[in-house]
């Protein structure tokens, strides 16, 4: 299935917003990415209607089954991506912008064999 990169970044957003406050609402979401609410709102209207996340009558959003899977293969990405830069000696708020870019564009088979590679020489270590 293919998703967009905003979608995924909402979905990521969301996914580490409920990890860091417990609940988030679109005006969460707002702050968090510099984005308008009308903006945000208009995403959130998206993601419901393809059966990503789900808002209660109070505003508070949870993501549904598919959208959690998609926000977290998403958020593994950025950590590892972001990780690997780092060690490679980028600056982390460099590393954390570039592997936000990659973590959209990368393939599995990439990805897998970054994963691979990085839990290897974990490991190793021990």
């Amino acid at each position: 299935m293919q998703i967009h990169e905003s979608a995924e970044n909402y979905l990521e957003t969301i996914l580490m917003l409920q990890q860091k406050n417990g609940s988030v609402r679109s005006i969460d979401i707002a702050n968090e990415l510099d984005f308008s609410k009308p903006s945000v709102s208009v995403a959130m209207k998206n993601l419901r209607n393809n059966g990503y996340i789900e808002m209660d009558r109070s505003g508070l959003i949870t993501l549904l089954p598919s959208g959690r899977e998609i926000a977290e293969r998403t958020y593994e990405k950025h950590k590892i991506l972001s990780q690997c830069l780092i060690a490679l000696g980028v600056d982390a708020q460099v590393a954390a912008e570039d592997a936000c870019r990659i973590e959209h564009v990368i393939s599995a088979e990439s990805f897998q064999a970054i994963k691979d590679h990085v839990n290897g020489r974990m490991s190793n270590r021990d």
